[in-house]
């Protein structure tokens, strides 16, 4: 395979990893509470996922930021860089999360360009703390998304975007997706990505990015979609739920995705049927 074509394998979630290990994550905290309150599984977490494949590893800083940490949001994030750094083989990349500011499935409630302290401040912290890449994930409002990249791209960092449609593929169009995704490529992207979507409602978005032909790697991680459809969710399947995921991620990888990992719901065990199966 050429390098050109080389698949590059994502970690899956930590939130819901987090919760089917049996470490609370209540907000407003949600995951970012781990990074003090469970590092030992956090680390297992990441840890994890390396053993199943994964050579990006994402750290637990969605959620950490002043708004929902305090004070103390700045040393939690550059101690989430070092737990995953710690956790996985040094030739591994640990890609910086930075989500939206407000609830990633309520582009209603974003500031929009009103998040660019936050998006610089997390993005230094971030970059500083040794992370190789920033990953701008999640975000369902694209001017936020393109706040967020900008931010990311002045620390001198790799930086990679996923947006996401949320859990019914309603919150931005295909083609909508794909205009953010050409803005944010023109702003320095080095990567596009479409992100918790449910697996099944994956390919459109896919297809959108792929025909603008934006000269960046592409890829998805999708959630698990709905719990009747087996995909994911609960560690009693996830054998079954890794094969049906597999299933959709060989069309999206025959489509031309570069890069491919899992969401909300997916696990180990999905990553593992990944790098398994495709590299």
């Amino acid at each position: 395979m050429s390098a050109a074509t080389e698949l590059l394998i994502l970690d899956g979630p930590v939130g819901t990893e987090l919760l089917r290990r049996g470490v609370p994550t209540p907000l407003p905290a949600w995951s970012a509470g781990a990074i003090e309150g469970a590092p030992d599984v956090l680390g297992a977490i990441h840890a994890d996922y390396a053993a199943a494949g994964a050579q990006i590893h994402t750290t637990n800083t969605f959620r950490a930021r002043s708004r929902t940490l305090g004070s103390a949001w700045a040393r939690a994030a550059g101690r989430a860089v070092q737990i995953a750094r710690d956790a996985i083989p040094a030739s591994h990349r640990v890609a910086g999360s930075i989500a939206p500011v407000e609830d990633c499935y309520r582009p209603d409630l974003s500031p929009g360009a009103g998040a660019r302290g936050e998006h610089r401040a997390l993005a230094k912290v971030l970059a500083d703390a040794g992370a190789d890449l920033l990953l701008c994930e999640t975000f369902p409002h694209v001017g936020e998304a393109l706040v967020a990249v900008e931010s990311a791209v002045a620390t001198g960092l790799p930086t990679w975007l996923a947006l996401t449609a949320g859990p019914d593929a309603d919150l931005l169009s295909p083609a909508a997706l794909a205009r953010g995704a050409r803005e944010a490529v023109r702003r320095g992207a080095a990567a596009v990505l479409v992100n918790c979507v449910p697996v099944a409602r994956v390919g459109d978005y896919l297809d959108a990015l792929l025909a603008l032909d934006l000269g960046v790697p592409v890829g998805a991680y999708a959630n698990a979609g709905r719990v009747d459809e087996g995909m994911g969710w609960t560690s009693e399947e996830a054998p079954d739920a890794a094969r049906r995921y597999l299933e959709h991620a060989r069309v999206w990888r025959e489509r031309g995705a570069t890069i491919l990992g899992g969401c909300c719901g997916t696990g180990p065990a999905h990553v593992r049927a990944l790098a398994n199966a495709l590299t």
